[in-house]
């Protein structure tokens, strides 16, 4: 996800710009330090402790340079606009968080809201079209049969979440301005990997796989993932 997130700033913003990032569910803050140690100005915001206090140590390890380019903020992240005036972001990214929203709409707009013109959104959900997948694959029929017509499901926390259709959310996106302009999967091959599978040897070429996977139809269309990237008009 990181190589595509990387491809549409490219293809959207001068070489070299330093953009103003607003990453929401940042999580431990992966994706957060990734593109701060790439120059930009990035804005953290989690609403877990835990999640917060983990973002904090790692970016303390980090160079001062790079420790001044990174606000981190405590929040669900549906008061953006308690914390941030409208327009004040290039890139606002949602990744992992819309499956633990029950109802993501009002969400969204408050995103869209943080946008500048032209600025670009990338959103990163499960794939209510391809519920089915996981269980098939595993043989768990019953579950699989229960999945096709279905927008909920149990992660791999034990926890009940939802997940987004391709239709429905590119409609949301035109709906608050920023209309989808690409669309890709992810975890295409390795979503039935176990979480304490070791890293491949050729993981390069796993990489490579999934990537072109992730950009090629039918492949994309059946992703446990999908990243949506849309621009503010």
């Amino acid at each position: 996800m990181a190589r595509q997130l990387d491809e549409q700033i490219a293809g959207r913003f001068p070489v070299g710009q330093r953009l103003r990032v607003l990453d929401v569910g940042m999580g431990q803050g992966t994706q957060a330090l990734r593109l701060a140690r790439a120059g930009h100005q990035v804005t953290g915001v989690e609403k877990d402790p835990t999640m917060l206090m983990a973002a904090r140590e790692a970016l303390a390890g980090e160079p001062e340079g790079i420790r001044e380019r990174v606000r981190l903020v405590q929040s669900d992240g549906r008061d953006t606009g308690v914390h941030f005036l409208p327009g004040s972001f290039d890139v606002v990214l949602c990744h992992g968080v819309l499956m633990y929203v029950e109802e993501p709409d009002a969400l969204l707009a408050g995103l869209a809201r943080m946008l500048a013109p032209g600025g670009l959104v990338s959103l990163l959900v499960r794939n209510a079209d391809a519920l089915a997948m996981r269980p098939g694959l595993s043989g768990d029929w019953a579950r699989a049969a229960d999945s096709f017509d279905t927008v909920s499901y149990t992660n791999r926390l034990g926890l009940d979440v939802r997940a987004d259709r391709l239709a429905a959310l590119t409609a949301t996106l035109a709906g608050i301005g920023a209309p989808l302009q690409a669309w890709y999967g992810v975890r295409v091959f390795t979503d039935t990997a176990a979480d304490e599978a070791e890293i491949p040897a050729d993981v390069e070429s796993l990489l490579a796989c999934e990537e072109r996977a992730g950009r090629t139809d039918p492949y994309r269309a059946v992703a446990a993932l999908l990243h949506l990237c849309g621009v503010r008009g």
